[in-house]
């Protein structure tokens, strides 16, 4: 029997690597000489490029950043196996964990860290790069990230434009010519699971503004520069960002990936699979199991569970999907009709979400094990 273990992380209690590994120690119980194929995934969000790295046997890549408030951070991207894609989420040096509550104000915060991310993955020869947008400080149209690649934003004056949101109201002119040539021959995959326009009532300052530290008022303020930088860069560039689905997400990073890296905005968990070759790792099995930290009705919008759900009943038809939880949340049910077959919460009894952390590998592993014994009595 071939078992397929294909879980998201737990977040702040396992990575997907270490999912797979207390699953598979709970069904090797009752099925020891099964094939076990572990494939950790990611859906762009945190936790992608550590789960790309380890199913593909990559490396990851340290270097330090600037950070949202132009502090250098410790940041870090993957490059997986055949040291061909760079695998990037734009948090990790442009994340809102890296600013503290106190000091949160996405008229200021900047994305030019992760530029230099980029850019560091150009000097070391890689051919595509797939950017995870999601978990941002920012909220400056991607310009910050534009501006370490070569991009000048420049005013009335034809002076550069200091950092953040909030300047790109005095946004006149952009000059591209400066913008590295080795992104020519670059393809930039995007993983971008919310549609979101650049501007208006749905668009990146109105929606995800506040919890960056945005008051209505700076709402406001953001929300026109952003149209003004869209004014110019379709002026510019040629490139309409502004109602485009995707260009709001991560403080209008999406639309600053489209203009100046001609970047693909795409399902972040189908983006994934394709580049951890997960068709060829699921044919063939019998059963696969995915999981995340939580799943509720929200997990149909793009989340790992069903997005590997959906993809293996593609390539091995009526394979059954089983889901393994943390927390099981509201209209969970939800997923039944989205190519998983089962939902089994890890939770046995009332803990606190802090104990409930600690023991997320000895609760997996003991929930895999009554699994496959569900599973032993029903082909026995």
């Amino acid at each position: 029997m071939k078992i397929v273990i294909a879980p998201d992380s737990f977040k702040e209690s396992m990575t997907a690597t270490e999912v797979c590994r207390a699953v598979e120690a709970g069904f090797k119980k009752t099925f020891p000489h099964a094939e076990y194929v572990n494939v950790p995934v990611g859906d762009g969000g945190e936790g992608t490029v550590t789960s790309v790295v380890d199913a593909t046997g990559g490396v990851m890549v340290e270097l330090q950043a600037t950070g949202p408030l132009g502090e250098k951070v410790d940041a870090f991207y993957g490059v997986t196996g055949d040291g061909k894609t760079a695998v990037i989420e734009m948090a990790a040096a442009s994340g809102l964990h890296l600013v503290p509550s106190e000091l949160r104000n996405p008229c200021v915060t900047t994305s030019r860290g992760t530029g230099e991310l980029i850019l560091d993955a150009l000097d070391r020869g890689i051919e595509r790069i797939v950017l995870g947008l999601g978990g941002s400080a920012t909220n400056d149209g991607g310009a910050g990230m534009a501006s370490a690649l070569g991009v000048k934003f420049l005013n009335v004056n034809g002076d550069e434009l200091p950092a953040g949101g909030e300047a790109l109201s005095e946004l006149l002119s952009i000059d591209v010519s400066g913008l590295d040539a080795r992104l020519q021959s670059v393809k930039v995959d995007v993983a971008c699971d919310v549609t979101n326009p650049l501007t208006g009532p749905l668009g990146a300052s109105a929606v995800f503004g506040p919890q960056k530290g945005a008051t209505p008022e700076m709402v406001g303020i953001l929300d026109d520069s952003l149209k003004r930088y869209a004014e110019v860069v379709e002026r510019n560039l040629g490139v309409a960002v502004d109602e485009l689905p995707g260009a709001g997400a991560a403080g209008g990073l999406g639309a600053g990936v489209v203009a100046f890296l001609d970047g693909k905005l795409q399902s972040g968990i189908d983006l994934v699979l394709d580049v951890i070759g997960f068709e060829d790792a699921v044919r063939g099995a019998h059963l696969v199991i995915v999981g995340e930290g939580r799943i509720d009705s929200q997990t149909i919008h793009g989340k790992a569970p069903v997005g590997v759900a959906k993809r293996s009943k593609t390539v091995v038809e009526h394979v059954p999907v089983v889901a393994i939880a943390g927390s099981i949340g509201p209209d969970y049910e939800a997923v039944y009709d989205y190519g998983i077959d089962a939902v089994f919460s890890v939770m046995n009894s009332v803990v606190t979400l802090e104990e409930a952390l600690l023991h997320g590998a000895q609760n997996v592993e003991k929930t895999a094990e009554n699994i496959a014994r569900l599973i032993y009595l029903k082909i026995n």
